[in-house]
């Protein structure tokens, strides 16, 4: 089958970064889905795995977490699909990617494919639906409110992928007060089109940014992007016994001492955390993911698909690789067919 890795990790700009190349099919066994990809999309942590992930015993690494496919074989302990069924999951960080024709993928992190959306539209979803719900509803556990604070979610980064689909899920499924965060007027109107209640500038500071809001200290922050950057301010917006939530990985380190003082408590999100450590509640990812397909359906949420870079092969993985690099790209990019 036909698949894109890397023979050495590196930056995007180096030669051969990413190349095409001919594997083995490989066989569904145990609770493993053979998914036939029909598209794929694009993440930071992708251009991360082949930045800092060099290939085991110089073999070549397969990266590509999202995708979207049709299932063409099924694992013996398979319970929750069958050939012929569409679906679309963000795979483990363990396994092989998902740039390649065919892709093994276990069950209890797979959903059934929002039946109103084509392999594009959902591909874009997975990771940052995955990423945002476990995020605002398994950490922050924003149903269960902070006495005395505002009803209030602070995001960050909020065009970014994981940011689109964090605004949608919190207008939806919450009562909370969006804020977020842009930098450009074309992000600005992509955020408010989400939802979002209101839009700061990361390019200055957001405490006083927020307090010019009036609508008082958020129970809760989500930080995105720019952690450490963005550390000192957030930790003077957020409300006294808070909860905050942090998914990248800060260049410069990240100081919790600033949260100290108010009892603020800091979660990690990490949502290849269940898929690689086989936790007992990995198939939370199916519950979730069969929701946010739900809430697709009935209008309620929208794809964060932006840009389409034609098909899945080395020089348009590496045009995705660098647009995603370049930290100016919005809602999600999305390779289609092989």
């Amino acid at each position: 089958m036909r698949a894109v890795g890397y023979d050495k990790a590196g930056p995007i700009s180096a030669e051969n970064a990413l190349v095409d190349f001919e594997i083995p099919t490989p066989e569904a066994s145990g609770h493993d889905l053979l998914v036939e990809i029909e598209a794929v999309s694009v993440n930071p942590v992708d251009t991360k795995v082949r930045t800092n992930m060099a290939p085991a015993n110089g073999e070549r690494r397969v990266p590509g977490f999202d995708a979207a496919g049709v299932v063409t074989a099924v694992g013996e302990a398979v319970t929750l699909f069958k050939p012929g069924d569409e679906v679309y999951y963000a795979g483990s960080i363990a396994r092989p990617g998902t740039n390649s024709e065919f892709h093994l993928v276990d069950e209890r992190i797979v959903g059934a494919k929002p039946k109103s959306l084509s392999f594009a539209e959902a591909a874009a979803l997975p990771l940052t639906a995955i990423t945002a719900y476990e995020a605002l509803f398994h950490r922050l556990k924003v149903d269960d409110k902070v006495p005395g604070a505002t009803q209030a979610i602070l995001i960050t980064g909020g065009a970014g992928g994981v940011g689109s689909i964090a605004i949608q899920l919190a207008k939806q499924l919450t009562d909370l007060i969006v804020v977020t965060t842009a930098s450009r007027p074309e992000s600005a109107e992509w955020v408010k089109s989400l939802g979002a209640d209101h839009v700061l500038d990361h390019t200055a500071s957001l405490a006083p940014q927020y307090a010019a809001l009036g609508i008082g200290a958020p129970a809760f922050v989500f930080s995105v992007t720019a952690s450490d950057r963005h550390a000192e301010d957030l930790a003077e917006i957020i409300a006294p016994q808070g909860r905050f939530a942090i998914i990248d990985d800060p260049k410069t380190g990240f100081d919790v001492m600033k949260f100290k003082r108010k009892a603020i408590s800091i979660h990690w999100e990490m949502m290849f955390a269940r898929p690689v450590f086989q936790t007992a509640d990995m198939i939370e990812q199916h519950k979730l993911l069969s929701h946010v397909a739900q809430l697709v359906d009935s209008g309620k949420i929208r794809t964060t698909l932006a840009e389409t870079f034609g098909a899945i092969n080395a020089e348009n993985l590496t045009r995705a690789h660098a647009a995603i690099e370049s930290g100016k790209t919005r809602g999600k990019i999305v390779l289609e067919g092989f």
